[in-house]
């Protein structure tokens, strides 16, 4: 097999059903989901080098949204969607919510906003936080001219709640504080 097809070569692509130009929307949302996939494989690394369990363990949830991301481009891919077809499924963003109450029962409360960064796993999962926004508001885009599997565009919007909780958990586990963000207001409040 050949990895170049040269089928793309006049600026379009295949989606299931269609054929599009490379700049749809479709294929942006898509696309940056496989962009954050990437991001989220070098958080992974990051994390498995720690030698620490819990963070080893947050490496193995990452690898699972690896695939879950991989989940999520295949829905986005048909022109149409078929619901028998869809791979995302509410049990995923309800995973996720399991893992953020989890994480956040780990950390420190913070009051205001924070600042990327603290640890490099901390800063990589923050990088994935922001790509995974990215993403959301690509297929927010895209839902506003062409059918769209709701489940997805919601995995999303957990999944930045996710890179969050999980960049605070690393910096905890790893004993390096969040930095605040000094001039900002105090917007958190712990839930209870």
């Amino acid at each position: 097999m050949k990895l170049y097809t040269r089928t793309g070569d006049e600026g379009q692509t295949s989606v299931i059903g269609a054929r599009v130009r490379k700049d749809d929307a479709r294929v942006e949302a898509y696309g940056t989901i496989d962009e954050l996939n990437s991001f989220v494989g070098q958080a992974a690394s990051a994390l498995a080098r720690s030698g620490l369990p819990s963070l080893e363990e947050m490496a193995n949830r990452l690898v699972l949204i690896q695939h879950e991301l991989f989940d999520c481009g295949s829905d986005l891919s048909y022109a149409e969607p078929v619901a028998e077809k869809m791979k995302v499924a509410p049990e995923m963003t309800e995973r996720l919510e399991l893992w953020i109450d989890e994480y956040e029962a780990v950390t420190p409360p913070i009051a205001r906003f924070i600042l990327p960064g603290g640890s490099e796993p901390a800063a990589l999962l923050h990088v994935c936080r922001t790509v995974s926004r990215r993403a959301e508001r690509r297929v927010v885009t895209m839902a506003a001219s062409q059918v769209c599997p709701e489940e997805v565009r919601k995995y999303l919007n957990r999944l930045s709640d996710f890179f969050f909780a999980a960049a605070r958990a690393a910096n905890a586990e790893l004993g390096v504080p969040d930095v605040e963000y000094e001039r900002g207001a105090h917007v958190f409040r712990r839930r209870t």
